[in-house]
C-alpha cells in the first residue's frame, strides 16, 4: 500500500493487480485512468463488470456463456443441431465462430480431464453430452479439444464413451500445432482444421 495514495485508490490498484498479467505498475496506470475518467465512463465500466457477474450464466443446453436459459447459438434455427462441436471452454467457441465456417452447435466441457490437477471426467459436462447424443438427433460429434496431452486424452475418453452410439466421431485436423490452444490459433489455421477434420479411429 502506498501511503501517498488515498485508501480508495490503493484498494483499486490492489484489485487491478489481482488480474492475470497485470503487474503493480500497470495496475497503477489503470487505476489512475479510471480516476481521471469522467463519472459516466467510470460508471459504465463498473456496470459492465457488475453485469458480467450478475447476468452471465451457462446455457442450459450447451454450457456456453449466455444471458438467457439458452444461448443465441442454440436458439439459431439456421444451425445444424445434428452436428455438435465439443470444446473445452467458452473462449474456444468464440475463436471457432470467428472463422465464419461453423454452422454446427456446441458443447462446452468446462475443461479437460487432468487427474494430476484433480480434474476427473465427472467434473466435466460429459454426462449431459451423452444425453444429447442419446436424444437420437445427433449425427456427428466434432472433437475440438485443444491439441495438448490433456485435450487429446479427453477426446479419446469421449470417443470411448460414444463408440457404441450411432454417431460419426471426427477431430479437428492437425493444422493446429501440438501443445497449442484453440483460443490463440489464427483464423486461417482454424479454418484448415475445421475443413480438414478427420474421423476418429
Amino acid at each position: 500500500m502506498n501511503n501517498a495514495y488515498t485508501k480508495s485508490l490503493n484498494n483499486l490498484i490492489e484489485e487491478f493487480a489481482t488480474l492475470p498479467g497485470i503487474g503493480n505498475k500497470t495496475a497503477e496506470r489503470l487505476a489512475f485512468y479510471v480516476l481521471k475518467s469522467d463519472v459516466d465512463s467510470a460508471m459504465r465500466l463498473a456496470k459492465a463488470i457488475s453485469d458480467v457477474k450478475t447476468k452471465v450464466i451457462e446455457c442450459k443446453n450447451c454450457h456456453n456463456l449466455s444471458e438467457n436459459e439458452l444461448c443465441d447459438i442454440c436458439l439459431d434455427p439456421k444451425r445444424d443441431s445434428s452436428v455438435i462441436c465439443v470444446v473445452e471452454q467458452p473462449k474456444d467457441v468464440i475463436s471457432l465462430e470467428k472463422t465464419g465456417l461453423c454452422s454446427w452447435v456446441y458443447h462446452v466441457l468446462g475443461g479437460h480431464i487432468a487427474p494430476l490437477d484433480g480434474i476427473e471426467p465427472e467434473d466435466l459436462t460429459l454426462e449431459h453430452l451423452i444425453e444429447r447424443v442419446q436424444s437420437g438427433n445427433v449425427k456427428e460429434i466434432v472433437m475440438a479439444t485443444n491439441p495438448t496431452v490433456e485435450g487429446d486424452g479427453t477426446a479419446l475418453y469421449i470417443t470411448s464413451l460414444l463408440r457404441s452410439k450411432d454417431v460419426k466421431l471426427t477431430r479437428l485436423a492437425r493444422g493446429l500445432p501440438a501443445g497449442s490452444s484453440i483460443e490463440y490459433a489464427s483464423g486461417s489455421i482454424l479454418a484448415d482444421a475445421i475443413l480438414g477434420r478427420n474421423e476418429m479411429e
